[in-house]
């Protein structure tokens, strides 16, 4: 969905499935819509195991400076790894970024509004794999109009399984929307699945549930 953002995936794929001449209108324009991910600058709101995650990946893959924001710092450790740099503020955070990555919880309230967008910068960008209430989407549509935003990712709506009308009129141009399955692959519920056993395998055995053993460590780590 990134990577959607700075290559005008959207437009491109919904040309490609068009007439031959919207697709080479589309050959032909898209390069001066796209660009490399090299040296732009992710931030990511929410620096948890996910945030953590597509940092990794994409400093590491297409050298992309990462920054981030979380009501919690995380160690000195964990931002050197990652080559992260923290944010105080989450203006900050979205006044220096060119793609905006929600991975904060549900509870975080809603992040993006009107006048948060009006923190970022000309042509910036959005992916949302969080929840769908951390947006306000009348406003996100606002900024796509008045050309605030060159392309957003949503996979995760504010009223689903409704899609907002307003941005669904982007999906062909300036939108990537997906229907919350981010994480939705065979794999990972047969991992699901696998995790439930071995927490009620442990919980019958006396022992304490594997997933609060995991979680209880990675606590400490981070403290």
């Amino acid at each position: 969905m990134i990577i959607s953002t700075f290559r005008a995936l959207p437009y491109c794929i919904s040309s490609a499935s068009s007439s031959p001449s919207i697709f080479q209108a589309a050959h032909e324009r898209a390069t001066q819509l796209s660009h490399n991910l090299r040296g732009h600058v992710l931030g990511l709101v929410g620096f948890g195991n996910i945030g953590q995650q597509i940092a990794h990946r994409c400093h590491a893959a297409f050298g992309m400076e990462i920054t981030y924001y979380d009501i919690e710092r995380k160690s000195g450790a964990v931002e050197a790894g990652l080559h992260a740099r923290y944010c105080m503020t989450l203006e900050s955070l979205i006044r220096g970024s060119d793609c905006v990555v929600l991975c904060a919880p549900a509870g975080a309230g809603q992040i993006i509004n009107a006048e948060s967008l009006r923190w970022f910068k000309p042509g910036a960008r959005l992916v949302n794999v969080a929840r769908g209430a951390l947006v306000d989407e009348d406003a996100l549509a606002d900024a796509l109009e008045q050309d605030r935003l060159s392309g957003i990712a949503l996979d995760v709506h504010a009223h689903e399984p409704v899609v907002s009308e307003r941005l669904g009129k982007f999906a062909g141009s300036k939108a990537l929307l997906t229907c919350h399955n981010a994480g939705g692959t065979v794999e990972t519920h047969v991992g699901f699945e696998e995790l439930c056993m071995r927490n009620i395998m442990a919980v019958l055995s006396g022992r304490e549930a594997v997933s609060y053993t995991h979680l209880r460590a990675h606590e400490t780590s981070l403290h």
